[in-house]
């Protein structure tokens, strides 16, 4: 079967990875793809950001199966057209997919069906949010309504800061069209989990568990990035609370969403926060989580075919996938000055002594090819993952590897899936 990943990222390059294991996939295609990704796969020119483009590539392919990886061509609905011309296509529809790419929508949703989550309020204007603020204690959580890459949350530490916050995403200065509208939470305190289920419309079928890091810092300091890495292991969450979890938040979102004729097929990647009162939700991603996607995929057995195409088919079931026990661990290398500023062009050094450390496969986020030669092309260049029956194994070949590779500027955290250790 002819298979089509959209996206150009490290989420991307573990997805092609492992569909290139499946001996059902005969062609495999990525568009845009990186310098990485051609390594496994025939790399299209597409803008994604522009449906019609996207359309272009599904006449110019016309795949037996295409897998979604980055939220905005979800948000332009090129799982509703592609289904439309009879290409299968994994992910939800545009509807579908506004829990994520409005945090209103999503905060309301949760209310309506009882699902745990942060007290908030939903701001139109600066006035709004200074009458809101009397219901909260610092800090607060500000966050742009709509798709912000990461980058449209902020925590505040005063209700001032709130108010500065709040009318620099107004301005459209901070994050453009997404701050159009802005929305208040309560800070919770405690453990981050990215818990990933495949629905099919009906059914739910649990992921194995991760923990992203989303600070620049080492100590969970600075600003927070798209992910600076991210470990899965088996007992990030134990069976009951995986049963939980299930049973109190992705079955009623999947059932919520057909009650108000809105089917949910594909990934629902549920942020959470791990506190003193339960499990509250903290957002919704429509799609495989960056960089989570890297160490769960190092994890699974099965062929990834089988169970996107279940989930597509309305034929979801628990069988579909099949697990290792062993820990995964993903460090992410970025350029000098991301989240900030930065430069690209840097040439990348080491990149197969350290693919050839035992247990490691190294993912490109951010880089080109040309002459022979990797460069760096994002903030996020590379996903430095490794798998080892113990966790404490799979962070040191993890970070072996990134000792071997170079480029000018290279920065990372040193303490990925650490606090799992005290633990």
């Amino acid at each position: 079967m002819k298979v089509l990943v959209l996206g150009n990222g490290g989420r991307e390059h573990a997805l092609v990875w492992k569909l290139r294991q499946s001996s059902r996939v005969s062609k495999l295609y990525c568009a845009p793809g990186n310098g990485g990704i051609a390594e496994n796969a025939e790399c299209l020119a597409v803008d994604l950001k522009n449906l019609d483009s996207i359309m272009a590539l599904g006449r110019q392919v016309r795949p037996d199966l295409t897998l979604v990886g980055p939220e905005l061509p979800l948000t332009l609905g090129v799982v509703d057209e592609f289904t439309r011309c009879g290409w299968p296509a994994f992910g939800p529809t545009k509807a579908a997919a506004q829990l994520e790419w409005s945090k209103s929508f999503a905060k309301e949703f949760l209310q309506r069906h009882r699902i745990p989550t942060a007290p908030y309020a939903i701001c139109d204007s600066v006035e709004e949010v200074r009458a809101a603020l009397a219901h909260f204690h610092a800090p607060v959580v500000v966050k742009a309504d709509g798709l912000a890459a990461g980058k449209g949350v902020v925590i505040a530490a005063s209700k001032e800061e709130v108010a500065s916050v709040a009318a620099e995403m107004f301005s459209g200065k901070m994050v453009g069209e997404a701050g159009a509208r802005v929305v208040l939470e309560e800070c919770l305190t405690g453990d981050e989990l990215s818990f990933l289920v495949l629905s099919d419309g009906e059914r739910v079928v649990p992921l194995v568990a991760a923990q992203d890091h989303k600070r620049i810092g080492d100590g969970d300091t600075g600003s927070n990035t798209g992910g600076m890495g991210a470990y899965s292991t088996a007992d990030i969450v134990d069976d009951k609370m995986r049963d939980w979890l299930v049973s109190h938040i992705a079955t009623p979102v999947v059932a919520g969403m057909k009650a108000e004729g809105t089917e949910y097929k594909g990934v629902l990647y549920c942020g959470l926060m791990m506190t003193a009162r339960g499990p509250m939700v903290l957002e919704f991603n429509c799609r495989f989580g960056d960089p989570e996607t890297q160490p769960i995929l190092m994890r699974l057995e099965s062929d990834l075919v089988d169970g996107l195409e279940a989930s597509i088919e309305g034929r979801l079931s628990e069988g579909d996938f099949k697990w290792s026990r062993d820990a995964s661990v993903c460090v992410v290398m970025a350029s000098g000055g991301y989240p900030g500023t930065f430069e690209v062009g840097k040439k990348i050094a080491g990149l197969e002594e350290a693919d050839g450390t035992e247990g490691v496969k190294v993912f490109h986020a951010g880089t080109t090819k040309r002459d022979g030669s990797f460069y760096t092309a994002g903030g996020r260049v590379l996903g430095v993952s490794a798998r080892a029956a113990e966790l404490e194994t799979a962070i040191e070949r993890a970070y072996a590897a990134c000792e071997k590779i170079r480029f000018d500027g290279a920065h990372y955290r040193k303490d990925i899936a650490a606090r799992a250790l005290k633990k």
